[in-house]
């Protein structure tokens, strides 16, 4: 399909007809006072929660703006319980032919949102090619993968971005591209209440002892082998847990059900929710959590930025860059020299930067955040 026809087919909108395809003049900066604002957000749960302050940035410096996000339709829930927030669009794109549709589809809801001002959180070039195609006149990002041509506010990553926490890599395009101050850094999550109430009635059904702390356990991470703590160790975990007289709830998506149910298997005080909830779920069950263990996932950022005590096990990946952020956080590493290697597969397959920790210690830690309460000790 030609592009610039594709353009203009998509284009046809009179309620937006008076806006410049080339960009505003607002103000000696370029950006003023818009109206209606887009953030495309990223398309993972960990960096979901790790654009928190640049999204509420945004907020606090355009109170009165209509703030609408653009997220894949499998993390729309991740925003339930943001008021703050005016408007979630969830798209799906497949691949191929089918993908052409489906850009179109996204094109048209961007276009019919009439935004003054897309802010594109994601590198890549189709997120900077949907704005441009739906006419949003500003268009700020990172100069990434072609798309400096597409972007009116736009800017190369910092050299030092590979040395510091990925929540300060969407901090800093803000702040460059579009003059937005930063007055924190720390996630903060919204929970809805009609989920929150759902899963306290799914926790009375399903636990022995609801009076006992609830520990969250995710023993599972998209990322690979190279981020997943043995299960045989998340089982003695839970055997050490249950000696505090806690309980622990097993998450993740369907997908990690089965190995959720391994290391639960034969053991009380364990029940096992993963594949039981969607995202906004999720997130109102951990709010009701005593405390939480698991992989580099996006699970531990939610847990962390929930305010929950938070034990996270590093492999193969670097905490100064993607450890969860929050109040009560403690991060367990051991690195080998071949640490961090970002690998999803040891290359010299003994994991020994995961088989080194062990559950005594992983326990430890969390007792110390206070999540057993009085019974700690």
């Amino acid at each position: 399909m030609n592009t610039r026809i594709f353009f203009y087919r998509l284009s046809d909108d009179a309620r937006c007809q008076s806006r410049e395809f080339e960009g505003p003049a607002w103000g000696a900066s370029g950006v003023g006072m818009p109206k209606r604002i887009l953030v495309t957000e990223v398309n993972w749960l960990g960096d979901a929660v790790m654009s928190l302050p640049a999204l509420r940035a945004i907020r606090r410096t355009w109170p009165n703006a209509h703030l609408a996000v653009l997220v894949k339709r499998d993390l729309a829930g991740f925003f339930d319980g943001a008021r703050w927030i005016d408007s979630v669009i969830p798209y799906t794109k497949a691949g191929r032919m089918r993908g052409l549709a489906d850009t179109a589809k996204i094109v048209l809801k961007i276009r019919g949102g009439c935004f003054d001002l897309a802010i594109l959180f994601p590198n890549n070039f189709r997120s900077a090619l949907w704005a441009a195609l739906s006419g949003v006149p500003a268009r700020a990002g990172y100069i990434r993968h072609r798309r400096r041509p597409l972007l009116t506010h736009k800017v190369l990553p910092p050299r030092e971005a590979a040395g510091t926490h990925q929540s300060r890599y969407w901090l800093a395009m803000i702040r460059s591209t579009l003059g937005i101050e930063i007055d924190s850094e720390r996630p903060a999550l919204d929970v809805e209440e009609l989920h929150r109430d759902r899963m306290r009635k799914w926790l009375r059904a399903h636990r022995c002892r609801t009076e006992a702390p609830m520990i969250a356990l995710a023993p599972c991470a998209a990322f690979g082998p190279a981020k997943e703590w043995p299960a045989s160790r998340y089982a003695e975990l839970i055997d050490l847990v249950v000696a505090r007289g806690a309980e622990c709830v097993l998450v993740g998506t369907p997908g990690e059900r089965t190995k959720c149910e391994q290391v639960a298997q034969g053991r009380d005080g364990a029940t096992v929710a993963a594949g039981e909830t969607d995202i906004g779920d999720l997130i109102a069950l951990l709010s009701i959590c005593d405390g939480f263990i698991g992989n580099d996932s996006g699970c531990a950022h939610v847990a962390a930025a929930l305010g929950i005590p938070t034990v996270t096990i590093f492999g193969s990946t670097d905490p100064s860059r993607t450890a969860p952020l929050g109040p009560k956080v403690a991060v367990i590493r051991r690195a080998p020299e071949c640490s961090p290697c970002f690998a999803r597969i040891c290359r010299f397959d003994h994991y020994d930067c995961l088989r080194s920790i062990h559950p005594k210690e992983v326990v430890e830690a969390l007792e110390r955040l206070g999540a057993f309460g009085a019974l700690a000790g």
